[in-house]
């Protein structure tokens, strides 16, 4: 009996241990489309989360489980010719892909992946799984890397991988972010500020239920046509390497030589950081009033310059900035549905709730869904005590 409690003993401590891992979805409060010309951008993290648990294995084959979709994939991290499938898998297999071809050699694992991050509502829920799992991928194997590296490997397997040429704001803000603070991130640099928010305001995020099905295809020409804006700029100038580079003076000169539609796309990206800039300096004198009205700003430049706006955000943001206590209303992430972000006092929260709610279904007979948030931490080991 002594015995084949010792042998169970035995066997239960030499068996794999599982570890879980937790990467916030992310909100920005403002400067959007800015991150991938090298600008500035405020995001804080949010509550929502994708936890991946962890379990060795003795081979080089990842198994995943999505809780989400009910569905297991298999790969092999020998398999030099791994191809995007266009399926939530593609997020998993191309942190895995982006950290092997960055040196990091991994060990085989069986994943389970599970997350609340709405999708498809531009709060990131593709940058929380791919840090949640570059985390899990990463401690498997023994691996320590710093955040921002890690951040930086993230955003490669979406741009290279999943095919998003997306830039590192989402997962910079899912590594690095802090309880009760925005970031102000400098994109080139990848210098940041932490700024505290007010205990008076509520980070109050309004879902529209709709994703409309050109976002990923317009905003790889958005992308594209700041890249034409850039090398317009860069002839003269060899100095301009993107549009961070390109002041609002240096564009009114160029406006005759660029097409209409090029020069209204820089002309978003450049007056948002100005907005991005001056956004941090209102926060940082707790002027609510100044910070909402650039929020406003912004949105109408996403509306008429960008082109990244939809009836849905459009009403959403009207609706909004109708109600006492709002200070600042805006589209957040890459449009054509999904989400605004909104600056409200926290007194006001209930009647911004109400009014948002039956104003939007009343119009569009869609049911919204309204979270309230404050900023959250970044990402972090969840393992309870007895599984380390």
């Amino acid at each position: 009996m002594l015995l084949t409690d010792k042998a169970e003993s035995k066997s239960e401590s030499s068996s794999p241990k599982a570890r879980s891992f937790r990467a916030p979805g992310r909100v920005n409060l403002i400067g959007e489309h800015t991150d991938y010309n090298d600008g500035f951008v405020m995001p804080a993290a949010i509550g929502f989360t994708t936890t991946v648990t962890i379990t060795p294995r003795a081979d080089r084959t990842v198994s995943v489980f999505s809780t989400n979709f009910s569905e297991r994939i298999d790969f092999d991290l020998d398999d030099r010719n791994l191809k995007p499938g266009h399926h939530w898998s593609d997020y998993v297999r191309g942190v895995a892909v982006a950290l092997e071809l960055a040196g990091h050699r991994l060990n085989g694992a069986d994943l389970t992946v599970k997350g609340d991050v709405p999708i498809g509502s531009g709060l990131s829920s593709s940058a929380a799984i791919e840090v949640a799992t570059a985390l899990a991928l990463l401690e498997n194997a023994g691996l320590r890397l710093d955040r921002v590296e890690i951040a930086r490997i993230c955003q490669r397997a979406e741009n290279d991988f999943v095919g998003t040429r997306c830039g590192i704001m989402d997962q910079f803000t899912s590594c690095c972010a802090q309880e009760g603070k925005a970031l102000l991130l400098d994109c080139r640099s990848l210098e940041y500020k932490l700024l505290p928010l007010p205990e008076s305001v509520r980070l109050v995020i309004c879902n529209t239920m709709v994703r409309h099905a050109l976002a990923t295809g317009e905003y790889n020409k958005r992308r594209a046509d700041c890249e034409r804006g850039v090398s317009h700029f860069a002839k003269e100038r060899p100095d301009v390497r993107a549009l961070r580079d390109v002041t609002e003076t240096d564009l009114e000169a160029a406006r005759v030589d660029l097409p209409e539609t090029i020069y209204r796309r820089c002309r978003h990206v450049i007056t948002e950081n100005t907005r991005v800039l001056g956004a941090a300096s209102a926060l940082k004198q707790e002027d609510l009033k100044r910070f909402g009205h650039l929020m406003n700003e912004s949105h109408r430049s996403l509306r008429d310059d960008y082109e990244v706006s939809c009836a849905e955000l459009d009403l959403m943001v009207q609706l909004a900035q109708r109600v006492p206590g709002v200070f600042g209303a805006r589209m957040t992430g890459g449009g054509f549905g999904g989400c605004t972000i909104n600056l409200v006092g926290a007194e006001s929260v209930d009647l911004f709730k109400r009014e948002v709610a039956e104003g939007y279904q009343a119009d569009t007979g869609l049911v919204p869904e309204i979270y309230v948030c404050s900023a959250a931490a970044g990402a972090e080991e969840t393992t309870s005590n007895e599984h380390v």
